[in-house]
């Protein structure tokens, strides 16, 4: 049991990969969360110049029309939840959840998720509630954004200003206790049964929960966008 609070405090911990130096002997720590997210990019950035090579517009072939079909069931999936006025945040929710998809999964390279880092998801969080509330600011102007805090009575102002915090606080130990707790349940499967089961438990909390989480946090943002606007 010590090995395995040893082994869980170690996957806790933010290891610095290298450190950039600056003026007066001061240096920027660079995460290995962050090393990731930069390989996650760089592969992004590449499947997207191979995949989007010579597209045509006739005789197209079947990785073009494969291709054409994920982004378009992506894209009317956010529209269903968004609607006319919410499609210019489309690609914004596209991007979050491709690349929280490849962070979760990424562990099966060999790689540690960036999820598992705290800063990550609250980076995420923060980045997707200011997008919400600019969603709002921008549907209903600054004075209807403000009034709306204190619909549909005035008293409940207070709570609707918290909620200001409390949805990034919601989404980012969401996302981080879930990669979490998908860590802690394979180790214990690793102690119980050694053999054969956990490669197969691997497979389901890296791939399919992973995916699931990267879902249920673009689905929630979608959500408080929708409101926002409405």
């Amino acid at each position: 049991m010590e090995a395995f609070v040893e082994e869980l405090l170690e996957e806790l911990e933010c290891n610095v990969v290298f450190e950039i130096p600056l003026w007066n002997g001061m240096k920027i720590p660079v995460l290995e969360s962050v090393v990731v997210t930069w390989i996650i990019m760089a592969v992004l950035i590449i499947l997207s110049k191979v995949l989007v090579r010579n597209l045509k517009i006739d005789h197209v072939d079947k990785k073009q029309l494969l291709l054409e079909s994920a982004i378009s069931w992506i894209y009317n999936f956010f529209y269903d939840i968004l609607g006319e006025h919410g499609k210019r945040y489309i690609p914004y929710m596209i991007t979050v959840i491709v690349y929280i998809g490849f962070a979760n999964v990424i562990g099966l390279f060999g790689m540690k998720p960036p999820t598992k880092d705290m800063n990550v998801t609250i980076a995420l969080s923060v980045m997707s509630i200011v997008v919400v509330e600019y969603a709002g600011i921008h549907k209903k102007g600054v004075k209807g954004w403000i009034k709306g805090f204190a619909e549909p009575v005035a008293i409940v102002a207070p709570i609707n200003v918290l909620e200001l915090f409390i949805r990034p606080l919601s989404l980012c130990m969401r996302l981080f206790g879930n990669v979490l707790g998908a860590f802690v349940v394979m180790e214990l499967i690793k102690l119980c049964i050694p053999v054969f089961v956990p490669a197969v438990f691997s497979c389901y909390f890296d791939i399919f929960d992973g995916l699931i989480q990267a879902y249920v946090f673009v689905f929630l943002t979608s959500l408080f966008i929708k409101e926002a606007i409405e």
